[in-house]
């Protein structure tokens, strides 16, 4: 199976061969689940999407207004060039999944699970991530993240490189082994919570500025 490596975070990506995917017109499937998929190049002003099992499809170019997931359930699933901006997505479980060249400005995630799970060139500005949990590999890879918020999650082991950290917030949470090396940390805010996170020595004078501007302290 293809993976995708960021130093030593190894995410595992969705196996498929497009000849056995058909197309279909919505995302709801039957009795609840959807197998072997192609769907895409669709332009929705809402997509509500709630208890439905997504298997082994490619979703691409897909643009909504205000999409709302919950309680999904996503194994071997890649999202491409899709406009998903105004994003609501809860208590679902994400499992080889990838999101590639997505724009997903404010979006917001609350008790979302991911298991090998990648976003590349992903635009997440003003994202809010809620109580989300990583039990296994996540790359956040090129990715905009400009003020977004990450409270009481658990992204342990994550990885993040070369993303557009500005002003984002840490508020609480675990973040044992998380990688931030090749990432600019120097407007970091609530840098106290990256306990034990992983950092290249030249990122240390960054990561103080952040902290003293935490601590508002001043330098005269």
């Amino acid at each position: 199976m293809d993976t995708r490596t960021v130093r030593q975070t190894s995410v595992t990506l969705p196996d498929l061969d497009d000849a056995d995917l058909d197309q279909v017109d919505s995302l709801e499937g039957r009795r609840g689940e959807l197998r072997d998929f192609r769907y895409g190049d669709a332009s929705l002003r809402e997509l509500p999407l709630s208890g439905v099992r997504l298997m082994d499809g490619r979703i691409t170019g897909l643009t909504t207004q205000r999409a709302r997931l919950d309680n999904l359930t996503l194994h071997s699933v890649t999202f491409s060039s899709c406009d998903l901006s105004s994003l609501r997505w809860a208590d679902s479980t994400l499992s080889r999944v990838t999101f590639t060249d997505c724009k997903m400005l404010g979006s917001a995630w609350e008790q979302v699970t991911l298991d090998d799970v990648i976003f590349e060139r992903c635009r997440m500005d003003y994202a809010a991530f809620i109580q989300l949990r990583a039990i296994g590999s996540v790359i956040f890879t090129g990715c905009s993240l400009h003020e977004a918020r990450f409270s009481r999650c658990d992204l342990s082991d994550a990885a993040f490189d070369e993303c557009n950290l500005h002003l984002a917030e840490f508020d609480g949470g675990t973040y044992r082994g998380c990688d931030l090396r090749g990432n600019d940390l120097a407007s970091l805010r609530g840098v106290g919570a990256l306990r034990k996170i992983i950092v290249d020595r030249p990122q240390l004078p960054g990561l103080a500025q952040a902290l003293a501007t935490d601590l508002e302290i001043s330098v005269e």
